[in-house]
């Protein structure tokens, strides 16, 4: 029994972390717009009503497939500033990544958008933009996730004048009923609606007119002002050549159906891995969330988090041997480290190379940082849209007047230049948001994701194999409890590592908890729900029925709607 249908329709379906921003989405899709414009709108929104968790000046990778089948990825990350000096971290901050202006790399979250709009969209960037500018400038209800997320975090805030203003509009944590405004958001986003507007009639010079209103205009000046007067590096020629790459996908098949997710820049790889794994070893015979499986997906995890902690990067920077970590010799050797009566309890070392381990943390287990949130649509066309936008605001600064504080993403390079996710100028972090699309045997898809960190890929997988492998509907699928490992270095900064640490909700019952337990997991009970287990939006599309399927995640202000 779920808390929430699965929705359902015939034409058109959203979900997003926030209810605002799937209804942003629709009206598009209603509007006669089709997913690509409906996924900017709704993840622009994002950006406005989860603004502890996602910037509008951030990082928004996504994953797009046209009806024709034609997929692509948008990256969606900014680099390092080309000025940065390699070694700053290592010699100058004994080997951390400070908050503030030196963890910034190039917002990319505004030109991800637009060249999605400029590559497929039919709508301006004023049409799309016109639902967040409206919950910036009018406000929106604060919600209770906003309201435990400011509180918890008001000491960062108050680091800086402009992200207490923001933030701590009466000089306290915003008070779940109360409206939550964002003036400055709001005229930042209606001067890039302006400036398409004053471009004509054309859209195409309209969106070009939109991008370099924030890369090389006002915005860009304000942003680079800003970050010389606080000891940044963020030039405005660093704004100025930044383009969202279209990289390659990763794409494999699996029973018949076909994963597809971004690459190694990202954490994607690691799902295309731990997905090949639980294959290997098979699934017959266990329970739903039955200690002998979640035992079993949680070690594949861990080998797949393990190889990304040892291999993964900036592929322009790194040699990353994705077609060799998911060859299936190299599964079929991965997999046969699994046993079934006891668990790795430390980070498994790689096949070969790779980085190396880190020390163990002895703190509580990290909360996430910078979080994410998440949308996707599919249209009444067959085209579909997956992103995951991501980047707050309580490591790095708000620019004054602007009301976005450029990306502070570098919070997931390694100080060290030579790890693979090491600081470099100009390269990209290895980031954990990670948009996927599953493209059913039957012909039907099934764009999904989440955010949480590194619990990401550990959510999706679970999400996944409920719906592939158990057959429940899209909505059980994504309330049904879950376990997440931590039994591998964070990807964000200072990069803790929790040997054989398994957050259970509370909702698996305890002898299962106690056999995990009994198999060497250091269990940690987490609530019945909660969400850092994170929040899983998913669209599924049946051609035998012609319905489109959607969920959304209650542990969040997730919603879905369909027609």
């Amino acid at each position: 029994m779920s808390h929430r249908p699965t929705v359902s329709g015939t034409r058109h379906a959203v979900s997003a972390g926030h209810y605002l921003a799937a209804a942003a989405g629709f009206s598009v899709l209603e509007g006669g717009g089709n997913a690509i414009d409906a996924g900017v709108a709704a993840g622009i929104a994002l950006g406005v009503l989860q603004p502890d968790l996602v910037n509008v000046a951030g990082v928004a990778p996504i994953l797009i497939r046209l009806a024709d089948g034609t997929v692509e990825s948008i990256a969606g990350l900014g680099w390092w500033p080309k000025r940065l000096p390699q070694d700053l971290f290592m010699r100058a901050h004994g080997g951390r990544i400070p908050a503030g202006v030196l963890r910034t790399v190039v917002p990319a979250a505004p030109d991800a958008w637009i060249t999605a709009l400029r590559r497929h969209g039919t709508m301006r960037f004023a049409e799309v933009a016109a639902p967040a500018i409206c919950f910036a400038a009018e406000g929106f209800s604060v919600y209770g996730l906003l309201a435990t997320s400011i509180a918890a975090h008001e000491a960062e805030y108050r680091r800086w004048s402009t992200n207490a203003a923001v933030f701590l509009p009466k000089g306290r944590p915003p008070r779940v009923g109360e409206k939550f405004v964002q003036s400055d958001l709001a005229a930042t986003l209606q001067f890039m609606a302006d400036e398409d507007r004053a471009a004509g009639a054309d859209r195409m010079a309209g969106l070009v007119a939109a991008h370099s209103a924030f890369y090389r205009g006002d915005i860009a000046r304000a942003i680079s002002r800003f970050q010389a007067e606080q000891g940044g590096y963020l030039s405005m020629d660093d704004l100025a050549a930044y383009e969202s790459p279209i990289e390659p996908v990763v794409r494999r098949r699996w029973r018949g159906h076909e994963l597809i997710t971004c690459g190694p820049w990202c954490q994607g790889p690691a799902l295309q891995e731990a997905l090949a794994l639980v294959e290997r070893l098979g699934l017959d015979g266990l329970a739903h969330n039955s200690a002998a499986y979640l035992h079993r997906v949680t070690e594949c995890l861990n080998l797949a988090l393990a190889d990304r902690e040892y291999f993964f990067g900036d592929p322009r920077f790194v040699d990353v041997p994705v077609d060799w970590l998911l060859d299936p010799a190299t599964i079929a050797a991965r997999a046969a480290a699994v046993r079934p009566d006891r668990a790795f309890g430390t980070m498994p070392p790689p096949l070969r190379g790779g980085a190396d381990a880190p020390p163990v943390s002895e703190a509580a287990l990290p909360k996430v940082e910078a979080d994410t949130s998440y949308c996707c649509v599919v249209d009444r066309w067959g085209n579909a849209f997956s992103a995951t936008p991501s980047d707050g605001a309580g490591s790095v600064p708000i620019v004054p007047g602007l009301g976005i504080a450029p990306s502070g993403r570098g919070s997931q390079s390694r100080p060290d230049p030579r790890h693979p996710a090491g600081v470099a100028p100009g390269k990209r972090p290895r980031l954990t948001p990670n948009p996927a699309l599953l493209l059913t045997e039957s012909g039907g898809m099934m764009p999904f994701g989440t955010p949480g960190g590194d619990v990401q890929i550990q959510a999706m997988l679970q999400v996944l194999l409920n719906v592939m492998h158990f057959g429940m509907d899209v909505q059980s699928a994504i309330e049904a409890p879950r376990a997440a490992s931590y039994s591998f270095p964070s990807s964000f900064a200072p990069f803790d590592y929790f040997p054989g640490r398994l957050a259970v909700e509370g909702r698996i019952d305890s002898g299962t908890r106690a056999a995990l337990a009994d198999l060497g997991h250091t269990v940690q009970d987490w609530p019945d729900w909660t969400w850092l287990a994170g929040s899983v939006e998913a669209i599924l599309t049946d051609p035998e029925t012609g319905l489109l399927n959607a969920g959304a995640d209650p542990r969040r202000p997730a919603y879905a709607i369909a027609i």
